[in-house]
């Protein structure tokens, strides 16, 4: 946090929000459903190409904040599984700018000890797709800073599927003996060994999950903002970590305010309402 504060202009309003920020409270991690590329381009009469372009300099910088301000882990959905279905060219383009990011950045990311990281069905994709993000990985595996995480033909449904497959083959070798419990399953999710998302944020207003971590957000805070992505920058980061620092996590359970009170307590007031009632 020191460093973010550090880092942000004095007097600019960076800093004015990053002055409000609990340091203490602060999300381990973040995940981020990145949308409105097309839609920024549309407003502006651009092909859609140009939204995803426009999109890298938020992607740099929502990453150098979030390592800035010391968080655990970021998780940016990039590329979903229903996302084949987009026209060639443009998923095309989009292997090429993450191709282009991948030599242009690693040098940032290790300036930050960033640890990079790809999940999702990552043997379907292109070859040389597959080639740079392995080289990424293992570039940056000795770094101990934030774990950055790019989910890539990613859905929700079929991490879930992907491992609970994993989980029948342990289960045929271990034979009739083995039982599944909720953290076996966790272990065998592609973000295993990562907390689960203590924020997820959405740009461009939509209210939805888009079958993204669909296991991992089972207590996640929300907060959704009209900026589409291609406008998203730290400020934006901080307006929703100073969100997220606003509520009050329970977790299904009760807040102190409603806590009940104490059985001995509770059992007096019942005699007393007994006695009046006699």
């Amino acid at each position: 946090m020191k460093d973010f504060l550090d880092w942000a202009k004095p007097g600019s309003p960076t800093a004015a929000l990053a002055a409000r920020v609990d340091p203490n409270r602060l999300p381990r991690h973040i995940a981020i459903i990145m949308d409105g590329n097309g839609r920024w381009a549309r407003r502006r009469l651009l092909p859609r190409v140009a939204g995803h372009r426009a999109g890298v300099e938020s992607v740099r910088s929502v990453i150098e904040a979030s390592a800035r301000l010391g968080l655990d882990a970021l998780t940016l959905y990039a590329f979903s599984v229903e996302n084949w279905k987009r026209p060639r060219g443009e998923v095309d383009t989009l292997w090429n700018l993450l191709l282009r990011y991948l030599v242009e950045e690693l040098p940032r990311l290790h300036r930050y000890n960033i640890r990079f990281q790809a999940i999702g069905r990552l043997h379907e994709l292109p070859q040389a797709v597959r080639e740079g993000l392995d080289h990424a990985t293992e570039k940056t595996a000795g770094n101990t800073g934030l774990r950055l995480n790019l989910a890539l033909n990613y859905g929700g449904r079929t991490e879930i599927v992907d491992a609970v497959n994993r989980l029948l083959e342990q289960a045929r070798a271990l034979g009739p003996g083995f039982q599944v419990d909720e953290e076996i399953l966790s272990d065998h999710l592609y973000t295993s060994g990562l907390p689960d998302p203590d924020l997820l944020i959405r740009t461009s207003g939509e209210v939805r999950i888009s079958n993204f971590l669909l296991w991992q957000i089972a207590y996640t805070e929300i907060w959704v903002t009209p900026k589409l992505w291609p406008e998203f920058r730290a400020d934006d980061l901080l307006e929703g970590i100073l969100d997220y620092q606003g509520r009050e996590r329970r977790f299904g359970g009760l807040s102190p305010q409603e806590e009940p009170a104490e059985p001995a307590l509770v059992g007096a007031a019942v005699g007393e309402r007994s006695d009046l009632g006699e």
